[in-house]
């Protein structure tokens, strides 16, 4: 065995893992990682699976061919402990016939490989159709030839030579060290998702799909006290190429906490944890009580994501999900009403699956619809929920809001949700402003624990850190804190959200729905928001 050979393999592990969906396959080389695969030879493969499944009786097929390509780098303190890479490829086939849905799927990528998936998925429909009831209705869809979409990447991670990722995690974990940190770990994840969707509505589409993650967790132990406090990173998981960790001083936001506007500096971020893990320890526990809050978008976002994203995805309202994740406190009768108040008039919740920069931007999503954007909520006002094809006229839709994913070639596409953000506010707010007019609150920044009823109604949120106002001023930093609300309790607290320059995105890498259990990759933007009176419980535990 060649020690290039030894080396690579003994990477392997744990680290593979921890790639972000189950699109993990065989393990390929560096160099693997940029090829491509021609897009004449994906067409000719595309036209005789749809070809395959008309002769054989569907009245509509689309095939996705797909390229799943992840890397995941994985080291502690000095240590690196994998590095990990991985290409997925093959095959999969959804069909109509007889009114209803048909898949099957495959890695033997040939014309004779794709023509069996088909004739497959047409059976496995046909066999369907005799114990379903009402025929699938699809929203109708123009084709629209043949057309391609990539991530706007200045820098494709996978050009960057590993070594210079290791050197940037082992310099982030030493400067962890050096200002006291007891353990530390980092990653960075980079995914490119190279997918190529066709339909007998006539569509072609390639697309060239990338996302990268960085990410720390630095631990502080003080024996004396007999207590540990960790602190992750602050950066958001993106679509976006390597350029994303190159932030530039023009960037820099001061504040509470520094940030960059639409970069991340992980060294930085790490001295800085550092020194929060530290303060944690000896930080004071909250008292239990009525707050408001002043929510960073860097904690933000799993609140939209949890208590508005999920409950406004259709097939959870029509109870798909119950089994597995849940459903919705709402339902197509809110909707229809025109007047349910989900939040204040503050709350302005939209849906886009073109958001520069966030995980859930494609040109078309996985059934060959045109991506966009629309309202879920208008001025605190239920005004949509997410739909695809075959869900749209259940709302009235006569089209679909491109929405549908797979995790990979062999999953089915269904309903999954895209960005979903809350807008900022249109009158000039900053945080310093917003602190200003707080008397008794707390400042809370960087997602934590949480956890959310079956309705997705009443819920509990804790953060990363937590700092006291009084009479307007950060008095220190608060420990042990958590808060409680029923959903639309506290959407209709919202009182103000800073203004555009503050606007900053937040993210789930792998986000779980679907039996079989699906992973997509999804955005939540929001400015720092402000919620009056929300109640703050204290979560240390007590012993005896």
């Amino acid at each position: 065995m060649r020690r290039r050979d030894f080396i690579y393999l003994s990477g392997l592990g744990a680290g593979s893992a921890m790639i972000a969906n189950s699109a993990f396959g065989k393990s390929i080389y560096q160099e693997q990682l940029l090829t491509t695969i021609d897009i004449r030879a994906k067409k000719e493969l595309a036209d005789v699976a749809l070809n395959t499944a008309k002769a054989k009786g569907a009245s509509y097929a689309d095939i996705r061919i797909g390229r799943y390509l992840n890397q995941a780098i994985v080291t502690r303190e000095t240590r690196v402990l994998n590095v990990a890479n991985s290409e997925s490829f093959g095959v999969g086939i959804r069909v109509l016939a007889d009114g209803c849905w048909g898949f099957a799927a495959g890695n033997t990528v040939t014309k004779e490989g794709v023509a069996k998936i088909a004739e497959r998925a047409v059976a496995v429909a046909k066999a369907n159709a005799k114990l379903g009831s009402k025929p699938v209705q699809l929203a109708p869809q123009k084709g629209f030839g043949e057309v391609s979409w990539k991530t706007p990447i200045e820098k494709n991670a996978f050009e960057v030579p590993i070594k210079e990722k290791i050197d940037l995690l082992l310099t982030a974990n030493g400067e962890a060290i050096k200002l006291g940190a007891n353990f530390v770990n980092s990653t960075i994840f980079s995914i490119n998702e190279q997918k190529y969707f066709a339909s007998t509505d006539g569509s072609y589409i390639d697309q060239d799909i990338h996302r990268l993650y960085p990410n720390f967790q630095v631990t502080k132990i003080d024996r004396d006290l007999g207590a540990f406090e960790t602190r992750a990173a602050l950066s958001s998981p993106v679509g976006m190429g390597y350029e994303y960790l190159t932030p530039s001083e023009s960037e820099k936001v001061q504040g509470v906490v520094t940030r960059y506007k639409n970069r991340y500096d992980m060294i930085e971020d790490i001295k800085n944890a550092t020194k929060n893990a530290t303060e944690k320890v000896a930080a004071k526990s909250v008292e239990p009580g009525k707050y408001d809050l002043v929510l960073d978008p860097s904690h933000l976002w799993l609140t939209i994501h949890e208590s508005v994203a999920h409950p406004t995805e259709l097939d959870r309202v029509l109870g798909y999900e119950a089994n597995y994740a849940g459903t919705s406190f709402l339902s197509l009768e809110k909707l229809k009403s025109g007047n349910f108040h989900f939040g204040s008039k503050n709350m302005n919740i939209v849906a886009d699956k073109l958001q520069a920069g966030s995980l859930g931007a494609v040109g078309y999503d996985d059934e060959g619809v045109k991506c966009g954007k629309w309202d879920l909520v208008k001025d605190g006002v239920l005004v949509n929920f997410q739909a695809i094809r075959d869900q749209a006229h259940m709302i009235g839709l006569d089209h679909s809001q491109g929405c549908c994913y797979a995790q990979s070639w062999d999953d089915v596409q269904f309903q999954r949700m895209p960005n979903v953000s809350l807008q900022p506010g249109k009158e000039k707010l900053s945080v310093d402003d917003m602190i200003k007019n707080v008397e008794k609150g707390i400042y809370i920044v960087g997602n934590g624990s949480f956890s959310i009823d079956q309705q997705r109604y009443n819920f509990q949120f804790g953060g990363q850190l937590f700092y006291e106002i009084k009479n307007g001023k950060i008095v220190g930093m608060l420990n042990d804190v958590a808060y409680q609300a029923t959903n639309q309790e506290f959407w209709n607290s919202l009182t103000a959200v800073c203004d555009q320059s503050d606007y900053r995105l937040g993210g789930a890498f792998n986000d779980g729905k679907g039996q079989p259990s699906q992973s997509n990759a999804v955005s939540h933007g929001s400015s720092t928001a402000r919620f009056n009176g929300v109640n703050v419980i204290n979560t240390k535990r007590k012993i005896g």
